[in-house]
């Protein structure tokens, strides 16, 4: 068809305004106009109004325009006052005004085309039901006006060009056309709501029937493209993203008085222009002050305002009851619906529930709906939602096993936690209790054993107070731990109780206070009210933080204005076809016809009316929409259909397919960020792939009504239904290709590389009533909001994340297809493992040897499953096997099934393997829990971080383990007050997040009223402390002191009104804050130390560190590792006096410590010795001889100090701790050592550039060497040292699985440094699982010889003391800057230096062979030179520190210390005088700065040493001949380790004790070994050797192979002790002379033997 248009390029109808011409495909075209010709024919009236006409062949004209556009975009038609909206809006820039500036342009009246007559208010929908149909203003009731009040235009600028499709043209964003003001009826065109479609493309149940009593109005829209534009610009700002009101302020709203009435202008006709422009209601503009209209009976009206304080205000009020006034006036004698007014025009909403709730009479509510509150709304969507519906049910019944009134259960205090501990042998077991009696001035002492019972100690307590304790029930009385709201347990042992073994620990007074049952606090237990009070999942997250919860109402909203559905695209493009079609005034075929009597009801379209057929096409596809979302949660069952035919799973053969149809909710940062999307679709089962990721195809994003990702793709998985496990969990991952040419990526300036992982999220296939899963699902997944929106502005809402919506459409089947659960098999037969072949049966308890299922490759896996029936002896195997299955399908089932049920239980420790993500299913896990269920809730605390993280790896939300850790809650306090900050703590998972919503809910449903009170009050003191440390760490310089004290007098109120119990422990309860001892630590976060008051008058203060900005939970995960290790080692009788203090992490990047007493820093320790004191050796032990004076009290201090030493040595290796410096090392006054700090484990350890700062395998160096030893020499006490640490190490290697699994079960926890099995390897490899005590006892020793000699520590020590003292200059000459200079010199001091140079190098033997470097200086004013000999390591430590000095001048290259082969050698030594000459000619050429600085002044200084030097010329020689062996004086002991097992011999040596020599110097004794008799010396094997000691370790293993039992009972072993020397022969220490025929080889024996002067070779 040919174009039409006028010459000045304008439509021909001057009432329509300027309109581009559009394109249309070819066949809409012609369909159009056959029904315009058809409706005409029809009709046969033609009327006389111009306007009319004009409108028709206006409508025809742009049906035959022809103008590119994309398929995907929304096109409107521009209005005649383009020109002058675009003169405007060009002086202005949008982007840089502020909020004011464009709330004043909003309301500028030139961005008006004309105003607006009014609009008669109707009602539309619920206050939950936001509608994207955008209501404007029409004339008054009657016929049309014969011209629009002025030009309307409303135009959205394209996105994404396109010339896939043509676009009818000029339509509307809400699908009308300009030629509809043609009709000859003023009415509004209403949407009715139908309670079934026949146009929706999916299944809808009847058990959520939406059912508004009134309809929606739709009217013709008046908005500027340029304004569009400036909503986006206003939709992008901060300002009016903010997220509704604060929930500060949301609590301070009386829900009483609160009567929230969506405003109603006085005069109509000042309707925004630009409210039907409902895109989100956050692009509203502010509204300062609306006036709420209500009619009361006698139709008086009543007028109220309210404050406006946030976009989201005056549509959204947040957990607060939604309500609205009905208004109907009366104008000229017609009844008219006043216009309800709030910032989004389009959502009108009324109810009738006003008066009841004012206690007024209901009125007659006129086809509007009744509104709800938002909780009432939101019980009823969790009624819809049959999952939630049941586990609401599962945790009420679960509550009716611990009654209120059984004291057992619901004791309401807390009890004391136990640990059953090996008494170590003899051990002093007797204790000292101290025990407060009411009506006694003094306690009551006396002494007990540890072993008595809680009761004995009551009685002989009472024995004070009752003359006959017959008469007495002793069950009635309880000890209280002094100072804490705690009680010891009355059935066990005394000292089986933690608080006691910590008394212990600390040698501090046991103070007990004897209460009865009547008297004691019972405030956290639950009432007869608590158990009466009905489930509720939301009622008490109130005052939780959300990050993922959302109000009802806005997320209806957001659904309807963020999700758009394939039907509501098509009925909005038949809605336009359908508006466009010419019409007839004729009234009998006027759209609507209004009835006065009828109190305006909708009256009924003729059948064939194509506009009514749109609409109600439309309104289904919005109401299919709402049913979505109410359902977007959802079982996929149709409960509705329950005569469906049902299918059962195995027998279904189809394959699995789906459409991922699109991404809704797309962040407007994404649009510029992202060139293309594409979505990853993995079929996922144990944690493993079943096939081969799908990948969709890359699409860009597109704009209908919003933004969105539209794949609309078939993804078909080659499988079988029949062949799905149950537990098959479909996971969707989205991916973004990066825009290489955007520049507002706020990464946008690092090398972009791979796409970017937007989000993800996963979905049962099977619902929890296993049916598969049908129909169309929106699933939820949350992605950070940090990118960058369109304006530039970051797009900042603290930790909220922001929700994208994925549509996902699944086949919907005529029947249900049902999954149910096979039989177990019956018959299975056992078989002894020793009936196999011997290399059979070695390979397979070589496999179920091995830790855990971390390595075994598929064929040990293979073999493993084949041989399972030969394993049932070997309990511990199950897991190992069941993660061997090779199909967790229907069929393979009931094989598994009898296995797991004939297996016999396994321990609770074991089983909770059985939980981690590898077996997901449900048997399993449940029998898993069954097992578990034997665990002491004592024991179950310190693993409750493991198995909150576990409840991720179910499949549903009811499941054994959630009821099984909530069931534990109820009856203990310790664990519920655990329970719900681990819970807390796990509410911003991206992934799980809602889960464990739902959880929380439930747990605070049933606690009880006390105990959540008690744990708001908590939460609401960590809110606090939270504000004051930000303000704090934002604070600089002295002020900070003055923020802390105002932040303090603040949180003081607090405990003006509530006594608290501490997050850290609720034992401590704390009634208000020591403000004056309140402070902060100087480090980087500038945690707060504070300081509070006990409750307890008995009790002592709490002192507690509270960080802000970082993630405390590795700290919580390293230290709960920790008190495993300590609590293995004591139960195996191993104390190592291990000090274990509580971290808790109360929310993202935050949480409290529990700080020491009595304890500082090793850098606090070491500096009072000057800035080197880390190279000290004396700091420590004269530290610990201030506070322990008497030789007493310092030898316990010093045992202390070993015991703690070598736990914590082991502790770190296993960990791989790293990061270690003197400031997160600390040590107590009574010798106790101990870490803090754990940021950095699993061996990430801490760089400076490719410099690893923990190059030794633990921290021990010199000056705790000293400690140990008790001064410089070595002694037998380090011995015992090593043997403490080996012995430690061997005990933990026992239980490497349990460690294993306990950080398996983390993985998913989203610690940085725990995210893969790489990280499990570490531990792994650290435990040396293959290898024997023996072995493991070597290899440990090794590494503490290792850290030992390892210099990088010290010097780690010594940077960290440079770096918290801001070291910038040297320190005085009192502080010796260099290790083997004791004083600091300068250059006015010793004089300029003329010359140096290295002049030569000797070969020295003390106390090792080594070459030593002779440096010529000569200074000013001397005539002869100096000579100073120093080591390479000394040029080193120079070199090292000019580089901390002069961090940034390029300083000479320095010689690389590593060389091959031997370095003590003459040629290596003759390199190195060249090279170190090389570097201080360099040097000493550098600037002045560097050259002269006290630091190299003091190396060239001449010191001691060189003054006794040799002469230059010579090389010191042996004097005279070699002495000769000696066999004279003899003493000490030798302790050693003699074993047998496949064909060799193992003689480990590991210590000598009390060497002597003739000459009273130490010796360097090394042992060497013969079996006699061997005539050509062949079975010779030495042992290292050991320098200037008396009492050496060796722990070497000297091996001799191929020997029978036989052969080697006709041995003798001959051990000599021999002391190597550089200038003489070696000479002999002593020996041993041991028969192999006196020993047991079949088991290993380890004895002290005396050394005697037996003859040796």
């Amino acid at each position: 068809m040919a174009q039409i248009s006028s010459s000045n390029g304008q439509c021909s109808s001057p009432s329509l305004g300027t309109a581009r011409t559009k394109d249309v495909d070819k066949e809409e075209a012609l369909q159009m106009e056959a029904e315009a010709l058809a409706k005409m024919q029809k009709e046969r009236v033609v009327t006389g109004n111009k306007q009319t006409s004009e409108s028709i062949s206006n409508t025809r004209q742009k049906a035959q325009t022809h103008n590119k556009q994309d398929h995907d975009l929304m096109v409107f038609p521009e209005a005649v006052a383009k020109k002058r909206v675009e003169d405007k809006l060009s002086t202005v820039d949008i982007d840089k005004m502020t909020h004011a500036e464009l709330e004043k342009l909003l309301l500028d009246e030139s961005f008006e085309s004309s105003k607006v007559p009014a609009l008669p208010a109707t009602p539309v929908l619920s206050p939950s039901f936001s509608s994207p149909f955008y209501i404007g203003p029409t004339g008054q009731r009657g016929q049309w006006t014969p011209r629009l009040p002025g030009p309307v235009t409303c135009t959205l600028p394209p996105i994404y060009p396109s010339a896939s499709y043509n676009k009818q043209a000029g339509v509307f964003q809400n699908g009308f056309h300009l030629s509809m003001s043609t009709y000859p009826s003023t009415e509004p065109v209403y949407l009715s709501l139908p309670g079934r479609s026949q146009y929706i493309s999916y299944p809808l149940t009847t058990t959520t029937p939406f059912h508004p009593r009134g309809s929606l109005p739709m009217y013709p829209p008046t908005l500027t493209p340029e304004m569009a534009k400036v909503f986006d610009k206003i939709a992008s700002t901060s300002k009016f993203l903010k997220n509704g009101k604060s929930s500060t302020d949301l609590e301070m709203t009386d829900f009483k008085s609160i009567v929230p009435k969506l405003p109603t202008s006085e005069n109509s006709s000042d309707i925004s222009k630009f409210d039907w422009l409902d895109l989100d209601p956050l692009s509203k503009p502010k509204v300062d002050n609306v006036e709420i209209l209500c009619n009361a009976e006698d139709d008086a009206k009543v007028t109220s305002s309210t404050i406006a304080e946030d976009p989201w205000d005056a549509v959204l009020l947040e957990e607060k009851l939604l309500v609205t006034c009905h208004l109907e006036r009366k104008m000229n004698g017609k009844s008219t619906a006043g216009a309800t007014v709030t910032r989004s025009q389009s959502l009108n909403i009324r109810t009738t529930q006003l008066a009841k709730l004012q206690g007024q009479t209901p009125q007659q509510d006129n086809g509007t709906t009744s509104l709800t509150t938002e909780n009432a709304l939101f019980q009823d969507i969790e009624g819809r939602n049959q999952e939630l519906a049941a586990f609401c049910q599962a945790v009420t019944k679960l509550r009716t096993n611990f009654p209120y009134n059984n004291q057992h259960t619901n004791p309401g205090f807390v009890l004391s936690p136990v640990m059953l501990q090996r008494n170590i042998s003899r051990e002093n077991a007797s204790i000292k209790i101290s025990i407060e009696i009411e009506g006694f001035q003094q306690p009551v002492t006396f002494t007990c054993d540890v072993s008595s019972p809680v009761e004995l100690i009551i009685m002989q307590a009472l024995c004070w107070v009752h003359d006959d304790l017959n008469e007495v029930d002793i069950s009635s009385y309880i000890l209280k731990v002094c100072g804490q709201e705690e009680v010891l347990q009355n059935k066990h042992c005394v000292g089986s109780h933690e608080y006691i073994q910590n008394c212990r620990k600390w040698d501090a007074e046991i103070k007990l206070q004897l209460l009865t049952h009547s008297v004691v606090c019972r405030d956290l237990a639950r009432t007869d009210e608590d158990d009466r009070t009905p489930t509720n999942l939301t009622k008490h997250l109130y005052k939780t933080e959300k990050p993922f919860r959302e109000n009802i109402s806005r997320k209806i909203c957001y659904a309807l204005d963020g999700v758009e559905t394939q039907a509501i695209t098509n009925s909005v493009k038949k809605l336009r076809r359908a508006v466009n079609l010419p019409q007839s005034k004729n009234p009998e075929v006027s759209m609507f016809i209004i009835d006065d009597t009828s109190n305006g009801s909708v009256g009924s379209l003729p059948p064939e009316n194509p506009v009514q057929v749109s609409i109600d096409q439309l309104t289904a596809a919005v109401y299919a929409l709402l049913h979505l979302h109410f359902n977007s949660g959802c079982s996929s069952s149709n409960s509705a259909t329950k005569n469906r035919s049902t299918k059962e799973a195995w027998t279904a053969i189809e394959h699995l397919q789906f459409t991922i149809f699109a991404a809704h909710g797309i962040l407007t940062g994404w649009v510029s960020n992202y060139e293309k999307y594409y979505l990853v679709c993995s079929l996922t089962h144990n944690g493993k792939d079943l096939f081969k990721p799908v990948q969709s195809k890359k699409v860009g994003t597109y704009k209908n009504f919003f933004y969105l990702i539209k794949w609309d793709e078939l993804i078909i998985f080659p499988i079988q239904i029949s062949q799905l496990p149950l537990e098959s969990v479909l996971c969707l991952t989205l991916f973004g290709i990066l825009n290489q040419n955007s520049g507002s990526s706020p990464d946008s300036n690092k090398q972009r590389k791979g796409p970017e992982m937007l989000g993800q999220v996963s979905l049962p296939l099977f619902d929890f009533r296993r049916s598969l899963t049908c129909g169309t699902k929106l699933l939820h997944f949350w992605t950070s909001s940090h990118v960058t929106t369109a304006s530039g502005t970051a797009h900042k809402r603290g930790n909220l994340m922001e929700k994208i919506v994925l549509q996902v459409d699944f086949p919907s089947l005529a029947f249900d297809i049902i999954y149910k659960i096979p039989q177990a098999a019956n018959g299975l037969v056992h078989h002894s493992i020793e009936t196999l072949e011997k290399n059979v049966k070695e390979r397979l308890l070589t496999i179920l040897a091995r830790d855990g299922t971390l390595g075994l490759s598929k064929e040990d896996k293979e073999f493993l499953w084949e041989k399972r029936h030969y394993c049932h002896g070997h309990t511990h195997s199950l897991p190992k096997i069941l993660a061997s299955a090779p199909h967790w399908d229907w069929t393979s089932l009931p094989e598994i099934y009898s296995l797991l049920q004939q297996w016999p239980p396994l321990p609770p420790l074991t089983a909770m393997e059985l939980l981690d993500s590898k077996f997901a299913d449900q048997e399993v896990r449940t029998t898993a829990v069954n097992w578990i269920e034997a665990m002491s809730d004592d024991e179950l605390t310190d693993f409750l971080p493991q198995f909150v993280q576990a409840l991720k790896y179910e499949t549903y939300l009811d499941n054994s383990l959630v009821r099984f850790i909530l069931a534990r809650a109820l009856g203990n306090i310790q664990i519920a007050h655990c329970v719900y900050w681990l819970l807390k703590d796990t509410l911003h998972d991206a992934k799980f997040g809602v889960r464990y919503e739902h959880i929380l809910g439930a747990f605070l449903s049933v606690c009880g009223k006390g105990l959540r009170e008690e744990l708001e009050k908590q939460t609401r003191l960590v809110q606090l402390l939270g504000v004051v440390a930000e303000k704090v760490k934002q604070t600089s310089g002295s002020a900070r002191q003055v923020v802390l004290q105002s932040g303090m007098e603040r949180v003081q109120s607090f405990f003006m009104k509530n006594k608290c119990r501490l997050p850290l422990n609720p034992s401590l309860v704390a009634k208000e804050l020591n403000v004056k001892a309140c402070s902060f630590f100087n480090s980087n976060a500038l945690p707060l130390k504070v300081t509070l008051v006990n409750a307890d008058p008995l009790g002592e203060e709490i002192n507690v560190m509270f960080k802000v900005g970082e993630d405390l939970r590795q700290d919580m995960l390293a230290l709960q590792m920790i008190k495993i290790m300590d609590k293995i080692w004591l139960q195996e009788g191993l104390d190592l006096r291990m000090v274990i203090f509580k971290c808790l992490s109360t929310g993202k990047d935050r949480g409290l410590v529990e700080l020491v007493p009595a304890s500082d820093t090793l850098r606090k320790i070491q500096v009072e010795y000057g800035v080197t004191g880390s190279f000290k050796d004396k700091p420590l032990a004269e530290w610990l001889r201030k506070y322990n004076p008497t030789e007493e009290e310092y030898e316990k201090a010093s045992e202390n100090f070993i015991y703690s030493c070598a736990g914590c040595c082991v502790a770190t290796y296993v960990l791989g701790i790293c990061d270690r410096h003197n400031d997160n090392i600390m040590l107590r006054s009574t010798g106790h050592m101990f870490h803090i700090d754990f940021g950095k484990f699993l061996g990430h350890a801490q760089t400076f550039g490719s410099f690893k700062r923990d190059r030794a395998p633990f921290v021990l160096t010199s000056d705790m060497a000293y400690v140990i030893n008790g001064g410089e020499k070595p002694t037998i006490r380090f011995q015992l040292f090593v043997d403490l640490c080996c012995q430690a190490y061997n005990l933990i290697r026992k239980h490497a699985n349990l460690f294993l699994n306990l950080l398996s079960l983390m993985l998913s926890s989203g610690l940085p440094e725990l995210t893969g099995v790489q990280d499990l390897k570490y531990v792994q490899d650290a435990l040396q699982p293959q290898t024997t005590d023996a072995e493991a006892t070597i290899f440990f020793t090794r590494l503490i010889e290792s850290s030992l000699g390892s210099v990088a520590t010290k010097f780690n020590f010594f940077i960290h003391n440079l770096a918290q003292l801001r070291f910038s200059g040297l320190p005085s000459n009192d502080e010796p800057i260099l290790s083997f200079s004791p004083k600091t010199y300068s250059l006015r001091q010793d004089g300029r230096i003329k010359e140096v140079c290295v002049f030569t190098y000797q070969k020295r033997y003390n106390p090792d062979k080594h070459y030593i470097y002779v440096v010529r200086v000569l200074r000013e004013g001397q005539v002869e030179p100096t000579f100073v000999f120093r080591t390479f390591d000394e040029f080193q430590e120079l070199h090292n520190k000019l580089g901390i000095l002069f961090p940034l001048w390029k300083l000479p290259g320095f010689p690389n210390k590593m060389v091959l082969g031997r370095t003590h050698i003459k040629d290596v030594a003759a390199k190195r005088k060249v090279e170190l000459n090389s570097y201080i000619q360099s040097l000493m050429n550098s600037s002045a700065e560097v050259s002269e600085c006290d630091l190299v002044y003091t190396f060239f200084h001449p010191l001691l040493r060189d003054e006794k030097a040799e002469g230059i010329d010579g090389i010191s020689k042996p004097a005279g001949s070699p002495s000769s062996p000696t066999s004279g004086k003899v003493g000490g002991e030798v302790k050693l380790s003699i074993s047998y097992r496949n064909g060799t011999l193992f003689i480990m040596v590991m210590h000598i004790k009390d060497l002597v020599t003739e000459d009273g110097a130490d010796p360097n004794p090394y042992v060497k070994t013969y079996l006699l008799p061997d005539i050509n010396k062949t079975s010779k094997r030495k042992t290292k050797i050991t320098r200037k000691t008396r009492n050496p370790t060796f722990n070497e293993m000297l091996v001799y192979s191929g020997y029978s039992k036989e052969t080697l009972k006709q041995k003798e072993l001959q051990l000599s002790v021999l002391s190597a020397e550089s200038l003489r022969e070696n000479f002999f220490l002593g020996g041993v002379m041991l028969s192999l025929k006196d020993f047991n080889l079949r088991k290993e024996t380890v004895n002290w033997y005396q050394l005697t002067a037996v003859p040796y070779l």
